[in-house]
């Protein structure tokens, strides 16, 4: 396996770690959107593009969208995570 392969967690234990999925402005770009992934302890752990997690998902509207988005996320949360 290449050292630059990025392994994700299971979606079970990725779902038992994240707290919260937030939709919030980019800092270093005030014109892009993310989804910034925080621990249930409040540490930030990692961040998708939001266009790109739109673009793949193409979420309906509503709570059955944030729940497509979020599912998304979940299997796509990176094992270096937990060396945060």
């Amino acid at each position: 396996m290449s050292s630059e392969e990025i392994r994700f967690l299971p979606f079970e234990q990725a779902a038992a770690l994240v707290g919260a999925i937030q939709e919030e402005e980019d800092v270093e770009d005030p014109d892009r959107r993310i989804f910034m992934v925080y621990a249930k302890d409040d540490r930030e752990l990692c961040w998708f593009d939001f266009d790109e997690v739109v673009r793949e998902v193409k979420p309906v509207k509503g709570d059955k969208g944030r729940e497509q988005v979020t599912e998304y996320i979940l299997h796509r949360i990176p094992e270096w995570v937990l060396e945060l």
